[in-house]
């Protein structure tokens, strides 16, 4: 038996594994920072093996309360992602137990989306005339920053059309949000889908389906290279701690914005919802409005999402600023949200075989184009 991570995102550190029934792992913490969490992995000379592979530090995890009723994935192929249906949780230690019926398995904690097919989804959208791309900057680790602008026919971006703005996995290791931007960027592009053309009639698109690339790569949970929580770089960043905040950031102010949507996981909460700006004080009536009509519709469009589980609502003037959705909301005044997903399963309609997937991602990331049709021309 064999067992490693050195690969795009791979995450664990061995203990002992001397014994494929007694094996014990340790999860490893972002670079430069306490969280952790994520973890994929390979293990090889398993055919038939009984497995029990003890994560033993996962009761110090950054979000504890994720292990409830959470079952790790599993692929041979690392295209279909199973759930191992002998995933348990005690005494401050994740236990997987699995017998592979091939020779080598693969364990994440959720369905990985790596930099090489990130850079397979940047090329595929450039087959289409309806993209251009514009490399924003580079990481601290020197990987590119992707950007795709979206217009009707590839044109420049037109006065009077809706400026929206999409962005996912300023968290790394929350890979489902990629999945969601990949089947987004797919029915955006595709020129037979008639809500993306009525869209693009009405909308112009910046897209950068990836924040985090060097977190991606590194298999981090929640930070940059610099052990930068990105999502708490809104009001500050800089070029020498969250550069892809910064560059991104920059680029917002000069073409104006919207819409926002920011694409995320949940580690605990079994169930996709929204979070809005709750406390910024400057956010209208008439917004708060335009939100539960875009979360309305986008029940409507794909029962996968859900209004009733999410979480709590922050008091006015208590918004924490540093957030995208909160000081996006506020700098441009626009409808600006987070999606969020579970890493679980969705409680609402379970799937014991493959749980939360990549397949449902894509299809809530069609669905929110379905949504965003129904309330563009109040933006």
């Amino acid at each position: 038996m064999d067992i490693s991570d050195n690969f795009d995102a791979g995450n664990i550190e061995i203990v002992d594994a001397s014994e494929p029934g007694k094996v014990q792992l340790r999860i490893r913490k972002d670079h430069g920072a306490d969280h952790f969490q994520w973890f994929y992995f390979r293990v090889c000379g398993v055919r038939g093996t009984p497995l029990k592979l003890n994560l033993i530090n996962a009761g110090e995890a950054s979000y504890v309360d994720g292990w409830k009723d959470y079952r790790a994935c599993y692929s041979y192929d690392r295209q279909t992602w199973r759930r191992v249906e002998g995933t348990s949780y005690g005494d401050g230690t994740l236990t997987i137990a699995h017998t592979p019926e091939r020779d080598a398995v693969w364990y994440a904690y959720f369905a990985p989306y790596s930099i090489e097919r990130h850079h397979d989804l940047i090329a595929r959208c450039l087959h289409s005339p309806r993209v251009h791309h514009e490399l924003l900057g580079r990481t601290l680790d020197g990987q590119d920053l992707d950007l795709c602008r979206v217009t009707e026919g590839g044109a420049a971006p037109r006065e009077g059309k809706k400026r929206c703005w999409i962005f996912a996995r300023q968290h790394p290791g929350e890979s489902m949000a990629e999945h969601f931007m990949d089947g987004l960027l797919a029915r955006l592009l595709d020129p037979a889908d008639p809500v993306a053309r009525a869209l693009l009639a009405k909308a112009d698109f910046w897209i950068v389906p990836n924040m985090n690339p060097d977190g991606s790569r590194r298999g981090h949970l929640r930070t940059n290279a610099a052990g930068a929580n990105l999502n708490r770089e809104w009001l500050e960043p800089s070029m020498s701690r969250s550069p892809e905040v910064y560059l991104v950031r920059e680029k917002m102010r000069e073409t104006g914005l919207d819409f926002a949507l920011d694409v995320h996981g949940d580690e605990a909460l079994p169930y996709n919802f929204i979070a809005g700006p709750d406390g910024v004080e400057s956010v209208s009536p008439a917004r708060r409005e335009l939100q539960a009509e875009f979360e309305a519709e986008l029940v409507a469009a794909n029962p996968d999402f859900q209004t009733k589980h999410g979480y709590p609502v922050a008091a006015p003037g208590k918004a924490n600023m540093t957030m995208a959705t909160n000081w996006l909301a506020d700098a441009f005044g626009a409808l600006s949200m987070t999606l969020e997903m579970p890493f679980k399963d969705n409680a609402d309609a379970p799937d014991r075989e493959f749980g939360w997937s990549p397949a449902r991602c894509e299809k809530l990331g069609q669905g929110a184009l379905a949504a965003l049709l129904r309330v563009v021309d109040k933006l």
